[in-house]
């Protein structure tokens, strides 16, 4: 036998009713009576109680008699079987497991700190009984590797002067990441006959001796990349001035008078602080 096997088992309820007359019965009889003969009556009725299993809903119990799997009772309600049998209660509900926060290197080598939220269940009671040794355990060891070989395939973030173009990264690749995480833990928990039902990063973050420089790394980019967008536009309102002013000739400019005001309209756009205006009241020559 090598893997689960559903068994029927017989209806609890009339064991229990003939546990209770035998038993109460014997015990009756032999007090009125005083015949020896009840007392076999007892201890039968004492060998029927361990056969005697209630199954929880979404409960099993795995059987065994002398080590010899001989089947999983998965149907809710009370029953009985042999009363040799080894009984064994697993699970079959939902379990949340939060791992730890792991400090593990990401594709860049820098040093994050990560953990997972794992939704998983017992699908197949044979080789969670059998196929390892503690299956509880088995899961959080194997998500606590799937976590470190996942941070080891992606960057935790894209950088331009890292020369990378990824298109997943830890931090905003999270579906993506995500569906990656499932896969992995589905391929090492299957062994052990868990179903995972849904595998989320819970925690990402630079590990404390680089998360200061870190954070002034991405301050420094976010700046450099809002320079790049008002110069961009700077350069555009400028061209539409110098447009605009030629088409209405408003004002006859020279090469020399066109720098000049390239240069005052790009330094008041692009300066991060207000300007401050001088009045001209001459010529525009002074």
């Amino acid at each position: 036998m090598t893997q689960e096997k559903e068994l029927k088992a017989s209806n609890g309820y009339i064991m229990l009713f003939v546990f209770l007359i035998l038993f109460f019965g014997s015990i009756i009889g032999f007090i009125v009576l005083s015949n020896a003969w009840f007392i076999l009556g007892i201890i039968i009725a004492l060998f029927i109680l361990p056969g005697l299993i209630l199954v929880n809903p979404n409960g099993s119990r795995v059987l065994l008699l002398f080590g010899d799997y001989k089947g999983t009772v998965k149907q809710n309600g009370l029953f009985w079987v042999n009363p040799f049998y080894t009984k064994k209660k697993i699970s079959l509900r939902a379990r949340n497991f939060d791992s730890e926060r792991l400090k593990v290197n990401d594709k860049l080598g820098n040093p994050v700190m990560i953990s997972t939220i794992l939704v998983w269940r017992v699908r197949d009671t044979y080789k969670a009984s059998f196929d390892v040794d503690n299956f509880e355990n088995f899961v959080v060891v194997q998500t606590d590797a799937a976590v470190r070989k996942l941070a080891s395939l992606y960057p935790y973030d894209n950088f331009a002067d890292e020369g990378l173009d990824e298109d997943i990264t830890l931090r905003s690749s999270v579906n993506e990441v995500s569906d990656a995480l499932e896969k992995e833990l589905e391929e090492r928990l299957h062994i052990a006959g868990i179903e995972v039902l849904e595998a989320r990063i819970g925690y990402l973050a630079y590990a404390n001796e680089i998360a200061s420089a870190m954070l002034k790394r991405q301050q420094a980019t976010a700046i450099v990349a809002a320079r790049h967008k008002i110069v961009e536009g700077a350069v555009s309102m400028v061209e539409m001035a110098l447009h605009q002013l030629n088409e209405k000739e408003l004002v006859d400019l020279d090469a020399e008078r066109r720098a000049a005001m390239v240069s005052n309209l790009m330094v008041v756009l692009c300066s991060d602080k207000d300007a401050t205006p001088v009045v001209n009241a001459g010529t525009l020559n002074h």
